[in-house]
C-alpha cells in the first residue's frame, strides 16, 4: 500500500516536470498572461497587509514553498501556481498588491482570502477583497496595459488571448449563509434562491470582464463544503461529512454549469468558457483513489479560527493529507486537482473540455487580429 501512495505522487510530479521542461526551457508560455479573481484557495499574497484575520504570511504556512511563507494558504502551492506552471509560465502570477512595471502583461492575481461573490460576504472578520473589487483592481491594470501597448484597443486585443481564472464562492456560503447569527441570508432566500443570486451577480462580473477584453474562462466548482475539516470538527457526527453543508453548494454548482452552458451559447462566436469540477474524491469515501490516506483532518495543528497555530509543527506525511488546515489543501491534493484541470479527458471534472484545450482554441476575434496584421505585412510588403 506505501508503495502504491509513492507510485501515485511521483507520477503527477513526473508529468508536471516534464510539462514545464518542454516550455519553460524555451521560455514560451501557452498563453500571454492569466489573470486570476478569487477567495483564499488562490490568494498569494494580497491579504497580507490588509486589516483581516485571514492572513496565512507565517509558518508553518509555506513550509514547502521555494520561498517559505508568502501569504498562499497551504502549505506549498495553490493549484493555480501549478496550473501556470503546466502552462509554461517561469514564474509564478504575482499578486496586485505587489505588481509593478511589466509583471503586469504576464498577468495579476487579484484573489483575497475570505472574499466572496456578494460584498457583505467574510466582512465580520475584516476588510477583504470580495469579487466586485477584485474587478475593480483589474481595471486599474487594464489601464496600466493600454499605457504601455499605446491603447484600449489594443490593449483588448492582447487580453484576447488571455486566461480568466475564477474560484470564488465558497466564502459566501462558510461565511456568510451558514452562519445565520452573523447574516441573514439563510432566512430571505431558500438554497436554490440563494445559488441563483450568486450565480446572476457572478454572471455580471463574468460579462463586465468580457466587456474589457477577457475570452477565455475557467470557473471552479464550490464541491463538498460539508467535508472540510471544519465543518466536520463544528458540526460534524463521528467524523462523518455534514450533509446540511453539502446540498447547498451542490445547487450552485449545477447553477455554474448551467451558466456556461449559456454564455458559451451566448458567446459562440467569440468566446469560451470551461467548468472545472473541484469536487474529485475529496469526501474521504474512497481516498485510495487518489492516494491519500488522511481524506478530512487538518495538517497543522489549529487555531480556534481555523487556521494553522504560528509556528507549530505540522504533519510530517503531508503528501498524504487532503487538507493542510480547517479550509485549505494542501499542495499534494493542489497537484492532484491542478493536473486534472490542465489536462483530463473526463467531462464530468472538465466541461466542455479542460484547460490544455481551451488555451489552444482560438476565437474569431484573435484571427480577425492575426487576419488583419498579416494584410498590413503585404500591404507594406
Amino acid at each position: 500500500m506505501e508503495s502504491m501512495i509513492k507510485t501515485w505522487l511521483v507520477m503527477p510530479i513526473l508529468f508536471l516536470y516534464a510539462s514545464c521542461l518542454h516550455y519553460c526551457v524555451n521560455g514560451k508560455s501557452q498563453v500571454p498572461c492569466v489573470f486570476i479573481f478569487g477567495d483564499s484557495l488562490s490568494d498569494c499574497g494580497n491579504n497580507n497587509n490588509l486589516p483581516t484575520s485571514p492572513k496565512s504570511n507565517y509558518k508553518p504556512y509555506g513550509i514547502d514553498f521555494p520561498t517559505g511563507p508568502t501569504g498562499r494558504f497551504t502549505n506549498g502551492r495553490t493549484a493555480i501556481d501549478i496550473i501556470t506552471q503546466l502552462l509554461g509560465f517561469e514564474k509564478f502570477i504575482p499578486p496586485f498588491a505587489n505588481t509593478s512595471g511589466s509583471d503586469i502583461l504576464k498577468g495579476v492575481n487579484y484573489a483575497s482570502g475570505g472574499a466572496g461573490i456578494r460584498n457583505e460576504t467574510s466582512k465580520a472578520t475584516g476588510f477583504v477583497i470580495s469579487l466586485g473589487l477584485q474587478l475593480t483592481n483589474h481595471g486599474v491594470t487594464v489601464s496600466q496595459i493600454a499605457t504601455r501597448l499605446g491603447s484600449l484597443d489594443k490593449a483588448r486585443q492582447y487580453l484576447n488571448k488571455c486566461l480568466y481564472y475564477v474560484n470564488i464562492g465558497s466564502n459566501d456560503y462558510i461565511n456568510n449563509y451558514f452562519l445565520p447569527q452573523l447574516y441573514p441570508t439563510s432566512q430571505i432566500y431558500s438554497p436554490q434562491q440563494y445559488a441563483e443570486a450568486l450565480i446572476q451577480e457572478l454572471s455580471l462580473n463574468l460579462l463586465a470582464l468580457h466587456d474589457i477584453g477577457a475570452r477565455k474562462y475557467v470557473l471552479v466548482t464550490l464541491g463538498r463544503l460539508g467535508c472540510i475539516p471544519n465543518a466536520i470538527l463544528n458540526h460534524g457526527t463521528d467524523g462523518s461529512c455534514v450533509d446540511e453543508e453539502n446540498s447547498p453548494p451542490f445547487i450552485f454548482d449545477a447553477e455554474l454549469k448551467s451558466l456556461v452552458d449559456h454564455l458559451n451559447n451566448k458567446f459562440s462566436a467569440d468566446s469560451k468558457f470551461i467548468f472545472i469540477n473541484s469536487t474529485l474524491e475529496s469526501d474521504g469515501q474512497n481516498p485510495w483513489i487518489s492516494g491519500f490516506v488522511v481524506p478530512n483532518a487538518p495538517c497543522c495543528p489549529l487555531r480556534l479560527i481555523g487556521g494553522c497555530i504560528p509556528d507549530e509543527r505540522p504533519c510530517y506525511n503531508r503528501s498524504e493529507y487532503v487538507f493542510w488546515d480547517a479550509f485549505h489543501p494542501s499542495e499534494a491534493w493542489n497537484l492532484l486537482t491542478a493536473r486534472w484541470s490542465y489536462n483530463s479527458h473526463d467531462s464530468g471534472f472538465t466541461y466542455p473540455m479542460d484547460i490544455k484545450h481551451l488555451v489552444e482554441q482560438e476565437t474569431k476575434m484573435e484571427l480577425g487580429s492575426t487576419n488583419e496584421n498579416t494584410s498590413k505585412l503585404s500591404a507594406s510588403s
